[in-house]
């Protein structure tokens, strides 16, 4: 390979995300035995995203929660080119920078669900377009769920209006293996590969416990919890032997089984989890089960990126923390399952003490999605009826940093930092508090939400013309 060329892949890698998904090796790659891996993670179904254009941005006189763990006071941020260009006090901007007045206003990051089904299960709730669960087999890792996403829910201008920026939609729990998640940036659009966040992972979801045995049953599936787990060890055993086959062949390109056979579209998604190419999520309440997972993980030698609801983290909260494992948790939620008998309105706080812990705020609605801020607020006000403080500035990594960390996206956004990709909210006041309102939204330094503009407050197709109609009855 030329020098040239080396020169122009190493800039193209670094200008992108260090989590985003491989592509497929070039021919001339030489011999090196971790280049000769075969590609699971060919996108036949690119991002088409395209930032919006946008002049320069300065807010001034802002109290400023960098998702780093720091509070500014008085302080400025300074939006360019789509990145932050500077966070500090007295920044200069250019000419041409729209000046925002931030005194008595609060900035964070643009906030991240990592747990949505927008999209998928649509407002409003019809079944002509409820199209999360492939209900047809307990394991449906070919399925992916940005093939149900319908850009028209109105479910993503409520969720920008509650400043959130972006957003992983899954399938629904119904299967052991439901199928690939995607990350996508909360903008408007015509179709879903041009909110599609360009370079991050695929997650794969998972469900533990009463859901999967529930659905399948009685339709020759697992009945038993004992039954879900062998039932994920038979199909990671088939993705590692496809793996290796596959594997082999491409190391072996004048083989007559130089294609290493069929492909297999369940088995492409459970052999790129394998590798850590796909990102693991798994749905799981109970503490006993999370356990199993991560044993199961072990076994297989995969990584779990988060466990999502897990009502009983609070049990394992030392282990999650020494495995890296992320807890994206609601902060009530409880006792509607037997599962989730078990649940503590401290959870979150006590997945987040010890070193090294990532608890993250998740909404898995779509209502909640619009008010994750007030949702940490309770764990906030919960944990301090415990005796446990915790301050605004470490409130906001459980919905910037830890599900930025959690998506594989944290090189690019989750927090305020200069280079980062500009998401951003501009708050009327502290955030946790239950009078916040987000007043503007930016996604790449583009202004795509305002409270006080309807400029710039999009309106779903799906809505237009819905008051007149009703009126004319």
């Amino acid at each position: 390979m030329s020098k040239p060329l080396v020169a122009a892949l190493a800039a193209v890698l670094l200008a992108g995300c260090a989590s985003a998904p491989e592509r497929d090796t070039p021919a001339d790659a030489g011999d090196r035995a971790d280049l000769r891996r075969a590609s699971f993670i060919d996108d036949p179904y690119p991002s088409r995203y395209q930032a919006a254009p946008s002049a320069p941005v300065l807010i001034t006189g802002a109290t400023v929660l960098t998702g780093t763990g720091a509070r500014l006071e008085h302080a400025d941020v300074l939006l360019r080119e789509g990145r932050i260009a500077a966070v500090g006090s007295g920044l200069a901007a250019p000419a041409d920078a729209l000046r925002v007045d931030g005194a008595g206003k609060w900035v964070t990051p643009g906030l991240i669900d990592v747990h949505s089904h927008l999209g998928v299960y649509p407002s409003p709730g019809a079944r002509a377009h409820a199209d999360g669960n492939e209900a047809t087999a307990p394991v449906t890792a070919n399925v992916w769920a940005e093939h149900s996403v319908w850009p028209q829910d109105p479910g993503f201008d409520t969720a920008r209006a509650g400043g959130v920026t972006a957003l992983q939609i899954l399938p629904g729990s119904a299967n052991l293996v439901g199928g690939r998640g995607v990350t996508l940036k909360n903008v408007p659009a015509t179709s879903y590969q041009a909110m599609k966040f360009p370079g991050a992972p695929w997650g794969l979801k998972m469900a533990c416990g009463e859901n999967p045995k529930r659905v399948y049953g009685s339709k020759g599936g697992p009945s038993t919890r004992m039954g879900n787990v062998a039932g994920y060890r038979a199909a990671f055993i088939d993705a590692a032997e496809y793996r290796d086959k596959r594997n082999q062949a491409r190391a072996k390109p004048d083989s007559d089984q130089a294609s290493g056979g069929k492909r297999d579209l369940k088995l492409d998604t459970l052999a790129a989890a394998l590798d850590g190419d796909i990102l693991v999520h798994i749905h799981c309440y109970r503490a006993d089960e999370m356990a199993t997972m991560l044993d199961l993980a072990k076994e297989f030698g995969f990584r779990i990126a988060a466990f999502h609801h897990g009502v009983e983290a609070y049990k394992i909260a030392d282990r999650l923390a020494a495995e890296g494992v992320c807890g994206a948790l609601w902060a009530d939620w409880w006792g509607f399952k037997m599962e989730a008998f078990d649940g503590i309105q401290e959870n979150i706080a006590l997945v987040d003490r010890p070193a090294g812990g990532c608890a993250i705020v998740h909404s898995d609605s779509e209502e909640g999605i619009q008010r994750l801020n007030q949702e940490a607020a309770k764990v906030m006000a919960h944990a301090h009826r415990a005796g446990i403080e915790i301050a605004p500035e470490r409130a906001i990594l459980w919905l910037t940093r830890n599900p930025a960390r959690a998506l594989g996206i944290l090189e690019r956004t989750g927090t305020l930092e200069a280079g980062k990709m500009a998401d951003v909210v501009l708050w009327n006041g502290n955030p946790f508090s239950v009078y916040a309102q987000a007043e503007q939204v930016y996604v790449d330094g583009a202004r795509v939400y305002d409270r006080h503009d309807p400029a710039h407050r999009h309106v779903s197709d799906f809505l237009l013309g819905q008051s007149a109609a009703g009126g004319a009855r």
